[in-house]
């Protein structure tokens, strides 16, 4: 592996070398429909192949192709010196990364949860985050740090807990969070190739959501929300999972109620997207926004206080916030589901938002 090119100066992302967008015409080039998984495995090869210096190292990522088989096929490409199977040290692992970052190199680091980036803190808020500041732009730090978080699959509360706010505290991290297969692989080749530390929240249930991927080499940059369904009454926010929660619960809000929604995914927590969120509550005059994270702190206070404190007078209406509930991740089951937010609550919430409009 040879140094990366040199760095960009402070503000600079490096997500223009990529040339186009999602909405630039493809050329004619292809799709295929895959998981989320393979999406994000292709990224990371294209990127590889695109840069010696990219690399990729974590626990299990390489002989066991890892813990959600998201980096398979990865060493038998790119061999041990690219693909490097780490001790079991999360502080160690990111802080390595961190070294290989400023010295040139651009780090891929998996961490197996994200409840397991808790043991890496220092590094990621003291070093990764700090570092850019502190040398005054001399000193760059672009690396990737990934980690599979949500619930849904009884890996209790180690395991399935939604750190995005923790981390949107955080100045100097950008956050991505994708919700489709397509999202999944451009934010991914975008973070790769931007100068900044980069936390790259996957959601478990989402690995085997299938979607349509293009095959060329387009990227979906940072700080563009999508709007997944639009609408007039209502507006809808939902992160990572909640998008889809989101969708489905307009379609109800649509078929039960004859409420038209409008969805809006942000993808990136920071940068964030708030013109498409605003200008969407300044249509409709009302919000929702569905998280998986707890209630307190959340993302999605930190959006009903942006949204009210930049379009009150056009708000009818309360920010109502969906989110998980304020405990740990149960183990059970049916306690699992219960801690998890479902359409039937979007929609109570939506309904509760246009109570004496319908």
């Amino acid at each position: 592996m040879s140094p990366a090119k040199a760095p960009a100066t402070d503000g600079e992302s490096a997500e223009g070398e990529a040339g186009r967008g999602p909405d630039s015409a493809s050329g004619g080039v292809g799709t295929r429909e895959i998981p989320m998984r393979e999406a994000l495995r292709d990224a990371m090869a294209e990127e590889m192949r695109r840069d010696e210096a990219v690399f990729v190292m974590g626990e299990d990522v390489g002989v066991f192709q890892g813990a959600f088989k998201v980096t398979e096929g990865l060493l038998d490409e790119f061999g041990e010196k690219r693909v490097r199977d780490t001790p079991i040290s999360e502080n160690s692992i990111v802080g390595v990364g961190v070294g290989a970052a400023m010295v040139g190199l651009r780090p891929i680091v998996e961490l197996m949860t994200v409840n397991f980036s808790l043991l890496a803190l220092d590094q990621i808020i003291n070093h990764a985050a700090a570092i850019p500041y502190m040398f005054n732009g001399n000193a760059r730090v672009p690396m990737v740090i990934r980690m599979p978080g949500g619930g849904g699959h009884q890996l209790g509360p180690t395991h399935s807990h939604s750190f995005e706010a923790l981390y949107l505290q955080i100045p100097g991290l950008l956050i991505a969070c994708p919700s489709t297969p397509a999202d999944g692989k451009g934010l991914l080749k975008a973070a790769v190739r931007d100068q900044n530390p980069v936390i790259f929240i996957e959601h478990e249930s989402l690995y085997g959501l299938k979607g349509e991927v293009s095959d060329d080499d387009r990227i979906q940059p940072f700080g563009e929300a999508a709007i997944r369904r639009e609408g007039s009454d209502i507006t809808i926010v939902g992160i990572l999972k909640m998008a889809h929660v989101a969708a489905r619960a307009a379609e109800v809000l649509a078929g039960k109620h004859g409420i038209d929604a409008e969805v809006i995914d942000p993808r990136t927590l920071r940068p964030l997207d708030l013109d498409t969120i605003l200008e969407s509550v300044r249509k409709t005059n009302r919000a929702v926004i569905v998280e998986e994270g707890w209630p307190h702190g959340g993302v999605g206070a930190n959006l009903s206080t942006l949204i009210t404190e930049q379009a009150f007078d056009h708000l009818d209406a309360p920010v109502q916030r969906v989110t998980g509930a304020d405990v740990p991740m149960p183990y059970s089951r049916r306690m699992e589901q219960a801690a998890m937010p479902h359409e039937e609550n979007v929609v109570e919430a939506a309904l509760a938002a246009l109570e004496g409009v319908r």
